[in-house]
């Protein structure tokens, strides 16, 4: 007799499900760099808003019925697979330029080293950021796809990458999740959560917003910290080799959080 089918279970069918890349699903895929595609999906990915026009609204239509996003508001990808795919296929690029060995952030007990993984993408954004940003065709939501193929290449194989997205929202949510052996042999899962922003021209900066956003994440996720990224994309930003300041901030609810500036 068949037993219960598990968390586990359906997260192994729905990663074998993503890796043999179904037809449909790269029929799909390969539609995303259509200049009309692209015009609804990247402020989709990016958070940003959408440019209202009678040509967008043309082309919203003809991206729903390719079933790429949801039929009704607010503008976000039609399913968890779509949304975890979409990322994948855009940041394949990125990906090929990680370099780092997954197996170094696996800590002796067996949990995520998430730190490290940070400091590690600081040197990577400083080496690539700059050619990666100016390659990606997707060029709002660059950072966004940067850093999700860095993770991607890092926690791929031991752990899972929760991503939420959409129009409007102003930021990504990112969970990693990451099975690991506790001390009396039970299973455990390390829960890492990370908010990103974009510190675009003529915007404020975003630090306030990130930290009541990320507190809300927190609050849904139930964790006491995480980790608020924030990419500066102004003129007057940094030069690329000085990126990657970490500091220590407070949310509005009293967590302290780690907060990356690159």
């Amino acid at each position: 007799m068949a037993g219960a089918i598990t968390a586990g279970q359906v997260e192994d069918a729905k990663e074998r499900l993503i890796r043999g890349r179904a037809t449909h699903l790269d029929a799909l895929l390969a539609r995303l760099h259509e200049p009309r595609v692209k015009r609804v999906m990247e402020p989709v990915v990016a958070g940003t808003f959408p440019d209202i026009d009678p040509v967008f609204s043309d082309d919203l239509s003809y991206v729903r019925d390719l079933g790429l996003i949801k039929q009704k508001p607010p503008l976000e990808v039609a399913n968890p697979i779509y949304r975890e795919v979409i990322l994948r296929v855009l940041g394949d690029p990125s990906e090929q330029y990680v370099m780092a060995d997954p197996h170094s952030f696996v800590l002796p007990d067996g949990r995520f080293d998430l730190p490290r993984l940070l400091e590690e993408f600081v040197v990577f954004w400083r080496e690539h950021g700059e050619v990666l940003i100016r390659q990606e065709g997707y060029h709002e939501a660059a950072c966004q796809i940067i850093l999700m193929a860095f993770l991607h290449r890092l926690v791929n194989g031991g752990g899972y990458l929760d991503r939420e997205y959409a129009a409007g929202s102003k930021r990504l949510d990112v969970l990693v999740r990451w099975p690991y052996t506790g001390p009396q042999g039970e299973r455990l899962m390390q829960r890492e959560a990370m908010e990103l922003k974009v510190w675009r021209a003529g915007e404020r900066d975003p630090l306030s917003d990130g930290l009541t956003q990320l507190d809300r994440y927190l609050d849904r996720l139930t964790l006491s910290t995480g980790a608020l990224v924030i990419f500066d994309r102004r003129q007057e930003a940094a030069p690329w080799k000085e990126r990657g300041r970490f500091a220590q901030a407070t949310t509005p609810s009293g967590r302290q959080v780690t907060v990356l500036r690159v």
